[in-house]
């Protein structure tokens, strides 16, 4: 009898499903996937076919959305058929590059780190996934280790919003804004979660204003309660794209220049989203509470030079953070 499939979270489908795309270097099948990945193949019956590959369909989008890259192959006689196209995460992504090279210490401290995962890592229904995948004849190039699918999300209201994602069903939940002093309930129709800037925003319709919203999880200070009200499934469609794209817009308009210290943990951190500058770097940024928050952790790795909003939110972290530590 198959497990009960409201035991196994979102976020534990995802990683199975980037555990199967990326241990095949040919690719899997629609079918094979949703025949042999846990968090589809046990609501096969319970489930039509047909929400089982939109399911997928949302789940490609969401890791999409994370910078995962996902190739679809299909007929090279008939390029535009996808009824048996093939479906792999490409190696080549996630390769070092050439040049990089490391010392024998450095080669020490990661295998003593990579120690701490083995296959074991893995749940037994992602191994189990495996094996079926190997039984129908496609080869697996390497073992996967490193992948846990029994992962906690950072936000505790991650796994309420992707169910009501999935159900298509309104959400209320409390929110702080910053400056505020009490939260404000807000009422939604959530459409896609985005990570953007290594945080999780939910994107979609807010109830109130009846306009698109982006609201940051780490500000949801309450359950997310999922109601009865249900919305249109086709508002879906597309969602997370838009959401990356407003982010992408807000970031656009507003631009940091920092001077960072080479060789530190904020250059390493701040150089993949950044831009050369003169006198340092520029980095573009969407919520200055947010950014501030991560600057401040950096201590004296990096110096804000503009915008004065920006810095002043810097150095009132510093100060508070001295303060907490009886310093004056």
């Amino acid at each position: 009898m198959p497990a009960n499939s409201s035991k196994i979270p979102p976020e534990e489908r995802l990683v199975n499903l980037v555990v199967a795309l990326i241990a095949t270097e040919q690719g899997i099948t629609k079918d094979t996937i949703l025949s042999s990945v846990s968090g589809y193949r046990e609501q096969s019956a319970a489930a039509s076919k047909d929400a089982l590959e939109k399911m997928f369909e949302r789940d490609k989008e969401s890791l999409r959305g994370l910078g995962i890259p996902i190739d679809t192959i299909g007929d090279s006689a008939e390029p535009d058929d996808l009824r048996e196209a093939r479906y792999r995460i490409p190696s080549t992504e996630y390769a070092l590059p050439e040049e990089i090279a490391f010392t024998p210490a450095e080669i020490a401290l990661l295998n003593l780190a990579g120690g701490v995962w083995s296959e074991s890592s893995m749940s037994a229904d992602a191994r189990s996934g495996l094996r079926k995948i190997r039984a129908l004849g496609n080869v697996v190039d390497a073992p996967i280790i490193g992948y846990s699918p029994r992962i906690s999300m950072r936000d505790p209201s991650f796994p309420n919003l992707q169910q009501a994602i999935e159900q298509c069903r309104a959400v209320t939940f409390p929110y702080l804004k910053p400056g505020d002093e009490q939260p404000r309930r807000r009422r939604m129709q959530p459409l896609a979660l985005v990570e953007y800037e290594a945080r999780w925003h939910v994107f979609g319709v807010d109830l109130d204003v009846e306009s698109d919203r982006t609201f940051l999880l780490s500000r949801i200070v309450g359950d997310v309660e999922i109601t009865r009200q249900s919305f249109d499934p086709a508002l879906r469609e597309g969602a997370g794209e838009r959401a990356t794209r407003g982010l992408d817009e807000v970031a656009a308009h507003q631009r940091a220049l920092l001077e960072v210290n080479p060789g530190t943990e904020a250059a390493l951190r701040l150089s993949r989203r950044s831009t050369p500058a003169e006198q340092g770097i520029v980095v573009p940024y969407v919520d200055v509470h947010v950014f501030a928050d991560e600057l401040a952790s950096y201590g004296p790795e990096v110096r804000v030079v503009e915008p004065a909003v920006l810095r002043d939110q810097v150095i009132a972290r510093l100060d508070a953070a001295l303060r907490m530590n009886g310093v004056s």
